[in-house]
């Protein structure tokens, strides 16, 4: 299992929700964070908290729809002058339920895409190349296990974008030590999932961090993170070493 203490993890939408939660989860293993959210002041709970954790955090704000912003962003981080060595692309964004599905509207394809989609894999491409160099990094893009809802047409096409991706990309890096995969937080109850949804969010843990400490080569899985509900750390990462197979587009 991979020790994650004095590292540097950026973690998107980490404000709130699962990615708050995924934040303080590394900092209490000794990792320190790069936070992102949409404003300063929406970080400054999960980056006082962090530290007194007793790691460093750096929080960046960027709206992650303008792709000129998640750029600047990235320009930012660079000059921190920290090496970062595990990216969670968190944040996401579901626009709409639409029960009207058939006149869904172009720009819930846009933002979506925008969004969960180019932003996440603009932050792999500026990162990975750093992290081959080094050779060793460790990227999960969150993906949702949504099926056949064509009411959410715009969120669950974006994540398949993103799952196809990050399939395909880590097919180029299986065998070294700079592993890309997936997680899936399952339906919890945060701001994009709803007060009806049956999961608390801390039920995502350890799920949704478990590719950052696997150390066997891999690429290309999905850790959902109803596999690990009730396991420890160690117990989490040894069943993703083992049992976790390639992600073929389902988790059913």
């Amino acid at each position: 299992m991979v020790d994650v203490k004095g590292r540097y993890a950026l973690i998107t939408g980490a404000s709130r929700g699962i990615g708050y939660l995924a934040a303080l989860f590394m900092a209490k293993m000794g990792c320190n964070l790069i936070v992102q959210g949409r404003t300063l002041e929406h970080l400054e709970k999960v980056v006082s908290e962090a530290k007194a954790l007793g790691v460093e955090a750096y929080p960046v704000a960027a709206e992650l729809s303008d792709l000129s912003a998640v750029d600047a962003m990235l320009k930012e981080i660079d000059a921190l002058g920290k090496t970062v060595d595990i990216v969670l692309n968190n944040a996401g964004i579901q626009i709409a339920y639409r029960n009207e599905f058939l006149d869904t509207p172009i720009s819930d394809y846009e933002d979506s895409f925008k969004i969960n989609t180019i932003a996440p894999m603009m932050i792999v491409y500026h990162f990975i190349p750093k992290m081959v160099e080094r050779g060793f990094g460790r990227i999960v893009n969150t993906t949702s296990g949504i099926r056949r809802e064509p009411q959410q047409a715009g969120y669950s096409a974006s994540k398949a974008a993103l799952d196809k991706v990050t399939v395909d990309l880590g097919t180029v890096y299986e065998g070294t030590d700079v592993m890309i995969n997936l997680t899936d937080p399952g339906w919890c109850r945060t701001d994009l999932g709803g007060p009806a949804a049956p999961n608390a969010p801390e039920s995502a843990l350890p799920g949704v961090v478990v590719g950052a400490f696997v150390d066997d080569k891999k690429s290309g899985r999905c850790f959902g993170a109803g596999y690990f509900h009730g396991m420890s750390l160690e117990e989490a990462v040894a069943y993703a070493e083992s049992s976790i197979p390639k992600y073929l587009g389902s988790l059913d």
